[in-house]
Protein backbone atom coordinates (compact mmCIF):
# COMPACT_ATOMS: atom_id res chain seq x y z
CA UNK A 1 0.00 0.00 0.00
CA UNK A 2 1.19 3.31 -0.74
CA UNK A 3 0.79 6.47 2.04
CA UNK A 4 -1.73 7.54 -0.01
CA UNK A 5 -3.65 4.42 0.59
CA UNK A 6 -3.35 4.96 4.00
CA UNK A 7 -4.54 8.33 4.02
CA UNK A 8 -8.04 7.29 2.48
CA UNK A 9 -8.41 4.56 4.62
CA UNK A 10 -8.08 6.94 7.66
CA UNK A 11 -10.67 9.23 6.02
CA UNK A 12 -13.00 6.90 6.49
CA UNK A 13 -12.01 6.31 10.21
CA UNK A 14 -11.79 9.33 11.88
CA UNK A 15 -15.17 8.29 14.41
CA UNK A 16 -12.29 5.87 16.19
CA UNK A 17 -10.78 8.39 17.38
CA UNK A 18 -13.70 11.09 17.95
CA UNK A 19 -15.58 8.99 19.76
CA UNK A 20 -15.92 9.85 23.92
CA UNK A 21 -14.70 6.41 23.89
CA UNK A 22 -11.39 6.76 22.92
CA UNK A 23 -8.63 7.29 25.63
CA UNK A 24 -6.98 10.37 25.51
CA UNK A 25 -4.42 9.90 27.82
CA UNK A 26 -3.10 7.24 25.38
CA UNK A 27 1.05 8.21 24.62
CA UNK A 28 0.69 11.34 27.12
CA UNK A 29 2.83 9.29 30.00
CA UNK A 30 5.70 8.16 27.32
CA UNK A 31 5.52 11.49 25.80
CA UNK A 32 6.43 13.07 29.50
CA UNK A 33 9.13 10.58 29.68
CA UNK A 34 10.62 11.69 26.12
CA UNK A 35 9.94 16.00 27.32
CA UNK A 36 12.54 14.99 29.94
CA UNK A 37 15.04 14.76 27.74
CA UNK A 38 14.77 18.07 26.51
CA UNK A 39 17.06 21.17 26.52
CA UNK A 40 15.34 23.90 24.43
CA UNK A 41 11.64 24.17 23.94
CA UNK A 42 11.18 26.02 20.73
CA UNK A 43 9.91 24.10 17.56
CA UNK A 44 7.69 20.69 17.67
CA UNK A 45 6.40 18.80 15.22
CA UNK A 46 3.58 15.46 15.79
CA UNK A 47 4.24 13.27 12.53
CA UNK A 48 0.77 11.43 11.60
CA UNK A 49 -1.22 13.92 14.05
CA UNK A 50 -4.11 12.77 13.74
CA UNK A 51 -7.11 14.36 14.91
CA UNK A 52 -7.51 14.28 19.02
CA UNK A 53 -4.77 17.37 19.25
CA UNK A 54 -4.02 15.75 22.78
CA UNK A 55 -0.32 15.70 21.69
CA UNK A 56 -0.47 19.25 20.62
CA UNK A 57 -2.05 19.89 23.73
CA UNK A 58 0.76 18.62 25.64
CA UNK A 59 3.38 20.39 23.74
CA UNK A 60 1.69 23.48 24.06
CA UNK A 61 1.30 23.37 27.58
CA UNK A 62 5.09 22.00 27.85
CA UNK A 63 6.42 25.14 26.13
CA UNK A 64 6.32 24.43 22.57
CA UNK A 65 5.23 25.99 18.97
CA UNK A 66 4.10 22.80 17.82
CA UNK A 67 2.87 22.08 14.00
CA UNK A 68 1.43 18.91 13.07
CA UNK A 69 1.86 16.35 9.57
CA UNK A 70 -0.69 14.15 8.39
CA UNK A 71 -1.35 12.13 5.07
CA UNK A 72 -5.08 11.71 5.63
CA UNK A 73 -7.38 15.20 4.36
CA UNK A 74 -10.02 14.21 7.00
CA UNK A 75 -7.70 13.85 9.95
CA UNK A 76 -6.16 17.40 8.93
CA UNK A 77 -9.97 19.00 8.73
CA UNK A 78 -10.79 18.04 12.32
CA UNK A 79 -7.28 18.79 13.76
CA UNK A 80 -7.38 22.63 12.27
CA UNK A 81 -11.03 22.94 13.85
CA UNK A 82 -9.75 21.75 16.97
CA UNK A 83 -6.88 23.71 16.87
CA UNK A 84 -7.30 26.49 14.13
CA UNK A 85 -4.32 28.75 15.95
CA UNK A 86 -1.88 25.94 15.07
CA UNK A 87 -0.44 25.33 11.83
CA UNK A 88 -1.23 21.61 10.41
CA UNK A 89 0.37 20.30 6.87
CA UNK A 90 -1.27 17.88 5.13
CA UNK A 91 1.31 15.57 3.53
CA UNK A 92 3.21 12.23 2.60
CA UNK A 93 6.09 12.36 5.39
CA UNK A 94 7.91 10.32 3.02
CA UNK A 95 8.30 13.20 0.28
CA UNK A 96 7.49 16.21 2.31
CA UNK A 97 10.30 18.40 3.55
CA UNK A 98 10.56 19.52 7.15
CA UNK A 99 10.20 23.27 6.57
CA UNK A 100 12.78 23.43 9.52
CA UNK A 101 14.51 22.27 12.24
CA UNK A 102 12.80 20.59 15.72
CA UNK A 103 12.85 20.61 19.01
CA UNK A 104 11.07 17.63 19.57
CA UNK A 105 9.57 15.04 17.26
CA UNK A 106 7.08 13.05 17.48
CA UNK A 107 5.62 10.19 15.53
CA UNK A 108 3.38 8.02 17.91
CA UNK A 109 1.51 4.94 16.57
CA UNK A 110 1.75 6.72 12.79
CA UNK A 111 4.94 6.34 10.80
CA UNK A 112 4.43 2.14 11.28
CA UNK A 113 2.20 2.70 8.17
CA UNK A 114 5.24 3.85 5.52
CA UNK A 115 6.28 1.46 3.20
CA UNK A 116 9.16 -1.10 4.29
CA UNK A 117 11.32 0.28 1.72
CA UNK A 118 11.16 4.08 2.57
CA UNK A 119 11.45 3.31 6.77
CA UNK A 120 15.27 3.59 7.07
CA UNK A 121 15.28 6.71 4.87
CA UNK A 122 11.95 8.81 6.06
CA UNK A 123 13.36 8.01 10.06
CA UNK A 124 16.94 9.47 9.23
CA UNK A 125 15.07 12.66 7.90
CA UNK A 126 13.08 12.92 11.37
CA UNK A 127 16.54 12.41 12.91
CA UNK A 128 18.04 14.89 10.86
CA UNK A 129 15.53 17.54 11.34
CA UNK A 130 16.36 17.63 14.64
CA UNK A 131 17.80 20.54 16.93
CA UNK A 132 21.37 19.86 18.30
CA UNK A 133 19.94 17.85 21.67
CA UNK A 134 16.63 17.74 20.13
CA UNK A 135 14.60 14.30 21.07
CA UNK A 136 12.88 12.23 18.95
CA UNK A 137 9.67 9.74 20.34
CA UNK A 138 8.48 7.32 17.91
CA UNK A 139 6.24 3.79 18.38
CA UNK A 140 6.64 0.63 16.03
CA UNK A 141 6.05 -2.86 15.72
CA UNK A 142 8.75 -4.56 18.78
CA UNK A 143 9.36 -7.53 16.69
CA UNK A 144 13.13 -8.83 16.24
CA UNK A 145 13.25 -8.94 12.37
CA UNK A 146 12.52 -6.11 9.65
CA UNK A 147 9.09 -7.10 8.19
CA UNK A 148 5.48 -6.07 6.97
CA UNK A 149 1.76 -6.62 7.08
CA UNK A 150 -1.23 -5.81 6.51
CA UNK A 151 -4.54 -6.31 8.49
CA UNK A 152 -8.38 -4.54 8.42
CA UNK A 153 -8.73 -4.80 12.04
CA UNK A 154 -9.80 -1.11 12.39
CA UNK A 155 -12.51 -1.61 9.17
CA UNK A 156 -10.42 -0.57 5.92
CA UNK A 157 -6.89 -2.89 5.33
CA UNK A 158 -4.26 -0.83 6.83
CA UNK A 159 -0.59 -1.35 5.91
CA UNK A 160 2.46 -1.99 8.70
CA UNK A 161 6.44 -1.83 8.61
CA UNK A 162 9.04 -2.19 10.90
CA UNK A 163 12.26 -2.16 10.76
CA UNK A 164 12.68 -5.02 14.02
CA UNK A 165 14.37 -3.54 16.94
CA UNK A 166 17.90 -4.27 16.07
CA UNK A 167 17.34 -2.21 12.87
CA UNK A 168 15.71 0.48 14.66
CA UNK A 169 18.99 0.67 17.19
CA UNK A 170 21.21 0.71 14.30
CA UNK A 171 19.69 3.32 12.58
CA UNK A 172 19.90 5.34 15.51
CA UNK A 173 23.06 4.91 15.85
CA UNK A 174 24.10 5.71 12.45
CA UNK A 175 22.66 9.10 12.76
CA UNK A 176 24.81 10.32 15.41
CA UNK A 177 21.71 9.88 18.05
CA UNK A 178 21.21 8.23 20.98
CA UNK A 179 18.74 5.91 22.74
CA UNK A 180 17.42 7.85 26.02
CA UNK A 181 14.72 4.80 25.91
CA UNK A 182 13.06 2.22 25.02
CA UNK A 183 10.07 0.13 26.07
CA UNK A 184 7.46 -2.35 25.01
CA UNK A 185 4.70 -0.61 27.11
CA UNK A 186 1.99 -2.63 26.05
CA UNK A 187 3.69 -6.22 27.02
CA UNK A 188 2.69 -9.08 25.44
CA UNK A 189 2.15 -7.03 22.35
CA UNK A 190 4.46 -5.65 20.64
CA UNK A 191 3.79 -2.60 20.84
CA UNK A 192 7.33 -0.86 21.40
CA UNK A 193 8.46 2.68 21.89
CA UNK A 194 11.95 5.19 21.41
CA UNK A 195 12.72 8.02 22.71
CA UNK A 196 15.68 9.17 20.90
CA UNK A 197 18.14 12.06 20.92
CA UNK A 198 20.51 13.91 18.27
CA UNK A 199 23.79 14.23 19.53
Amino acid sequence: MKPTDIGTAYDQITHLWTSEKFNRSNGIQQHERALAFIKNRGNALDVGCGCTGRFIDLLQCSGFSPEGVDISSEMINLAKTRHPDITFHHQDICEWNLPKQYDFITAWDSIWHVPLNQQASMLTKLMKGLTSKGVLIFSCGGVDEAGDHTDDFMGPEVYYSTLGVTGFMELISSQGCICRHFEYDQYPEMHSYFIVQKQ
